[in-house]
């Protein structure tokens, strides 16, 4: 057998594809972090966990590595201001941090401190956001859009914001916000900024891509773009229009799309310029995508363009537009908030058990056994590479037939499960027969996946990976320890969840989307831990509270060459407790728990119950209002 090894884990995981050298398997075996892309300086994740359960966080659990973080703010700005100077483009670039993919305030604090050299700004799309962006908004180069439909609370508060000499952009999605900005900027004598997003006839590509073209959610037509244009100069204020907006869609797979998009966006900005309107920004929106399983492809959960690509053909394709209209080179906006936060983060969940097709218990017929015990049996020990599809068919046949038996009444439980693990022993054995072949046969690919164990995970997919249970989205997941032992096991994760969607059974893939992951043989009594990685955006703030489970535990690393470890864990913050997330659902924990003080008192009053075991369980009650709200295994169960 060939050793397995770093290298071989690192390519049966496609971890140097999709980890963008962020992410490598060390010579351990274990998965380690590379916050600035640098070998000499990594942080081993097993180790990590070790620490963080020393200091007594339970999983699941968040770990977010904030050098990683500055890294990518850093990345984006960087290569901008590289295709600006190689191009010869006249203008500069403002990024801005769109809040929505992110709005943990750590995370949004972490990425304006590593932007400020770079006058990095925020965008927001809800008052909420609007609110927070205000407070934290302290460079007067740097912009804050304002996105989304919007009230005239909204809009008088982004209006605060100019009062106080800051760059507020507000974005007309529809005319009548129009109305309300100049109204209400009379009202507090403030001249705006005003921005208009248009409506492209490019369409995006992907799971978002309605978010673009003719009939997006947001945004002006040509119509109402000229209109808005005219509204502007009979109130005498053609010079508070400011940028030109426009949106292709999120994770946009395909470089084309992008091209063609900003090919259009240019060409608004340029014929607005030419009818007089002295604009500043043009703003390319959101699109960066993220090659999640780091095939390189227009597919879904991937780009075939890199970071690089994407700058160079922005700037050139704005540089072409607006030299053959010969018009000023627009100030460049992006809000690449996907790109910038989802490698920052990892999930971690341990595995507490596993769900196996095939037992390794022996089987052997007894006197006592029916007929079709003896037939499967035959069939295992006689197996034959020759007729292998034929036994698949015969062990099948006799299957169905114990099955009928059974639900007349002439089976009774013991052979019934004989015949049943004998069936998965046979199974397994015929796709292991066809392992390398150049043809496997569909019936025998199925059976692959449905022989495949399923791993019980101390998570929710609902509280944690919303996008992959509602929109099939795919993000790298594998072990973050064993990658020195060969994954004998292949099999799907299912979290703790009531719900039977509470399942990741979808994997990536260079070639298609895996059904099954390689994993390693769950062993009782030892930790057993999976890494959900690239989770950064979105995913950290969109969960929901199925089965009230809550917010999970994390914790946030910094790099330090002083420290004996090469790094330390500035900040932890605690996951739900069972008495906030009651909270949230409008449950009063004082009124619980004098109706359960209530009942026991009953069920002493009727000798259920000894007074001191009433209270003593009362108190057990009460504490655990303060208990994490996923599962807590005691000590002896606790792997350590």
């Amino acid at each position: 057998m060939c050793k397995f090894d770093a290298h071989a884990a690192i390519a049966l995981y496609n971890v140097d594809r999709w980890s963008d050298g962020y992410f490598t398997v060390n010579s351990r075996g274990n998965i380690a972090a590379l916050p600035t892309r640098s070998l000499d300086r990594q942080i081993d994740l097993y180790e990590l966990v070790e620490e963080a359960r020393n200091r007594g966080l339970n999983f699941p659990l968040v770990i977010r590595f904030q050098d990683l973080l500055r890294d990518r703010v850093e990345t984006i700005n960087r290569s901008f201001a590289s295709a600006i100077e190689e191009s010869g483009y006249r203008n500069s670039y403002r990024g801005v941090f769109p809040i929505k993919v992110n709005q943990l305030r750590e995370v949004v604090e972490e990425i304006l401190d590593a932007g400020a050299p770079f006058h990095l700004g925020v965008e927001a799309g809800s008052k909420s956001e609007l609110m927070a962006a205000l407070a934290i908004h302290g460079d007067p180069e740097s912009l804050i859009i304002c996105n989304g439909y919007k009230d005239s609370e909204f809009i008088r508060t982004a209006l605060l914001g100019r009062k106080l000499g800051k760059q507020v952009i507000l974005v007309i999605e529809k005319l009548e916000e129009l109305y309300q900005v100049l109204h209400l900027s009379e009202k507090m004598g403030v001249e705006p900024h005003i921005g208009v997003r248009v409506r492209l006839q490019s369409k995006g590509a992907g799971k978002w891509a309605t978010s673009g073209g003719a009939n997006a959610k947001f945004g002006l037509s040509t119509s109402d773009v000229i209109t808005a244009c005219d509204i502007l100069k009979r109130a005498g204020k053609p010079q508070v229009l400011k940028l030109v907006h426009f949106h292709v869609g999120s994770q946009v797979p395909d470089i084309g799309t992008i091209k063609q998009a900003v090919r259009e966006g240019a060409r608004f900005y340029a014929k607005l310029q030419k009818m007089g309107f002295e604009l500043v920004y043009l703003d390319v929106g959101g699109g960066l995508g993220v090659d999640y399983d780091g095939s390189k492809t227009t597919f879904d959960s991937s780009t075939n363009y890199t970071l690089n690509e994407y700058v160079r053909d922005i700037v050139y394709n704005i540089i072409e537009v607006c030299d053959s209209e010969e018009v000023p080179h627009p100030i460049i906006v992006s809000e690449s908030g996907r790109a910038t936060v989802a490698h920052h983060s990892v999930l971690l969940v341990e595995a507490f058990g596993s769900i196996e097709k095939k037992s390794e218990t022996a089987v052997h017929a007894t006197p006592e056994d029916p007929k079709l015990v003896e037939e499967i049996l035959d069939i295992r020990d006689n197996l034959s590479r020759k007729n292998r599809l034929e036994n698949l068919h015969d062990a099948q046949q006799i299957r169905d037939q114990a099955q009928a038996m059974f639900d007349l009444g002439l089976l009774e439980l013991r052979p019934k499960a004989k015949i049943e693990m004998v069936y998965w022993e046979i199974a397994a054995s015929i796709v292991e027969n066809f392992r390398g072949m150049r043809y496997i046969p569909e019936e025998v690919k199925e059976m692959e996946t449905t022989l495949g164990d399923q791993f019980i995970c101390n998570f929710s997919v609902f509280q944690s990976l919303l996008d992959h249970w509602a929109l099939g989205q795919l993000f790298p997941v594998l072990p973050i320890h064993r990658l020195n032992e060969l994954p004998d096991r292949n099999g799907t994760l299912v979290d703790i969840t009531c719900d039977s969607d509470g399942k990741v059974s979808k994997f990536i893939d260079l070639n298609d989307v895996k059904e099954t992951l390689p994993m390693h043989r769950f062993r009782p009594g030892e930790p057993y831990f999976l890494g959900f990685f690239l989770v950064g955006a979105y995913q950290d703030i969109m969960g929901d509270l199925h089965n009230l489970f809550g917010r999970v535990n994390e914790i946030h690393v910094f790099m330090d060459e002083d420290e004996e470890s090469g790094y330390y864990i500035e900040e932890t913050l605690p996951g739900s407790t069972i008495g906030q997330v009651l909270s949230l659902t409008q449950w009063d924990i004082n009124e619980l728990t004098r109706r359960m003080k209530t009942q026991i008192d009953a069920a002493i009053k009727n000798d259920k119950l000894k007074p001191s075991e009433g209270m003593r369980l009362l108190n057990q009650y009460e504490r655990s209002f303060s208990s994490y709200t996923y599962l807590k295994f005691d000590n002896e169960n606790s792997h350590t």
